[in-house]
């Protein structure tokens, strides 16, 4: 479905970036629209696949995942790419998996509790099936997360 977003929709997105969980009810209050109109207007973007949901930012370091690091992973064949995201996307503590190109064929993300419980996990990539190395680096510092910060420079 081919969507072109107008200037309505750009607000109801800039609303829902904001605050995911905020009430049609309140977004067509502030808009000076009916709820109906920004329900309508949410259910035509999501059906042209612009919204893909809604989801919670959780702070993993109130859970006690303090530790973050990145991995590449070289695989013995670019074919059996697929196959390896599979087994990945098994694995709760990557939370994020991208094919790329350049010196590796995955590069990856991961959360755990520490050093030990990130050296499990990397384990567990590296006995994958047609992983052939792994390399590790590890998160100093996270400084900016967050996907949707895009939206808002996306001028109509």
């Amino acid at each position: 479905m081919n969507y072109q977003l107008d200037e309505i929709d750009k607000k109801i997105l800039d609303f829902l970036v904001e605050n995911t969980r905020m009430p049609f009810t309140e977004i067509a209050k502030q808009m000076d629209v009916s709820a109906g109109t920004i329900h309508v207007r949410v259910k035509k973007m999501e059906d042209a696949g612009i919204i893909l949901g809604s989801s919670l930012n959780i702070d993993y370091g109130k859970l006690d995942y303090h530790f973050t690091a990145f991995i590449g992973i070289l695989l013995t064949k670019s074919n059996r790419t697929q196959e390896v995201l599979k087994e990945l996307s098994v694995l709760p503590n990557v939370i994020e998996a991208s094919v790329i190109s350049g010196k590796y064929n995955i590069f990856c993300k991961v959360r755990a509790k520490n050093t030990e419980d990130a050296k499990r996990i990397i384990y567990q990539i590296d006995d994958i099936q047609d992983v052939m190395r792994t390399e590790s680096m590890i998160s100093m510092e996270e400084f900016l997360s967050d996907k949707n910060r895009l939206i808002n420079a996306i001028s109509i």
